[in-house]
């Protein structure tokens, strides 16, 4: 039975991405997927997207994708083209290369494995890449993607928090992230699917974790320039790998609900209301209290 590996979401992190390669190597899948963003959220996506081409797998675009391109287009509202909140956006759009920018402009919006039809690969949900599947969705709502594909497994990530869901229609996994986990795990993240022997048309699923040196990729913000002219975006963005944890668009529902633009003067109050780790949930209780 073939072995099929997907990762995804590595957000241009290379340390991360060296790491999960490594493990690949002792794994040996017979094929390797990749479910889109490559670039966004990271100072590296020129050199992940070489990386990757250069293995030659298979990859479907993200929203990060469809974000970076739509910069170096001009396809932005005119406000993203100055306001502070989107330095960091503007910044990643102008390291990536023009060849660059053409592979991924070229990618598809979803893919099957070519070893196993069965498995569907998308990178939000089978509508769009700019929605999630996540653990807090209910096995009803889990059966509604199902049946917008012809595959019983579909795969996805963006939501960077792993997922696997044994349903009556099929399974849904969501490989969480290389690059930057929500899980509150540092670690590099990605699946690993085998067909069960046992029962046929099951899937048997393995989410692994890899160890990388975080602290490296940190130094590489500061290196390429990256969190000096990313501004409070680039500093969520960090923190975020640091916790490995959602802030970025935490911070910018904080600031609207108080009123304010997003500003990097008000990040300590912000991290006074909301706590890297914290559950989501809580702090948009006490968010829609203000």
């Amino acid at each position: 039975m073939p072995r099929i590996a997907v990762i995804s979401d590595i957000h241009g992190n290379v340390p991360a991405l060296e790491a999960v390669l490594a493990d690949l190597a002792g794994q040996a899948p017979d094929e390797v997927l990749v479910g889109g963003d490559l670039v966004g959220r990271g100072p590296q996506g020129s050199a992940v997207v070489r990386r990757i081409a250069d293995l030659g797998w298979p990859v479907i675009q993200g929203n990060h994708e469809e974000y970076v391109l739509g910069f170096r287009r001009g396809e932005i509202p005119e406000e993203w083209r100055h306001a502070g909140e989107w330095a960091a956006a503007r910044w990643m759009a102008a390291e990536l290369g023009d060849e660059e920018a053409e592979l991924i402009g070229r990618l598809p919006f979803s893919i099957t494995s070519r070893l196993a039809p069965g498995l569907r690969l998308v990178h939000g949900t089978p509508t769009t890449t700019r929605e999630g599947i996540g653990p807090w969705l209910s096995d009803a709502r889990l059966s509604e993607h199902l049946a917008e594909i012809d595959e019983r497994l579909l795969v996805c990530a963006h939501t960077h928090r792993p997922l696997h869901r044994d349903l009556a229609g099929g399974t849904v996994v969501n490989v969480g992230s290389v690059g930057l986990p929500f899980n509150g795990d540092r670690r590099a993240q990605y699946a690993i699917f085998e067909h069960d022997e046992d029962e046929p048309g099951a899937w048997r699923v393995e989410l692994r974790q890899v160890d990388y040196d975080v602290e490296e990729t940190l130094e590489i913000y500061e290196r390429t320039g990256f969190l000096a002219e990313g501004g409070i975006t680039a500093r969520l963005l960090r923190l975020e790998l640091e916790h490995a944890s959602p802030l970025l668009v935490p911070f910018l529902k904080w600031s609207e609900a108080r009123g304010m633009a997003p500003a990097e003067s008000e990040l300590d109050a912000f991290l006074r209301f909301h706590r890297p780790g914290e559950p989501l949930s809580r702090f948009y209780q006490r968010l829609g209290r203000l």
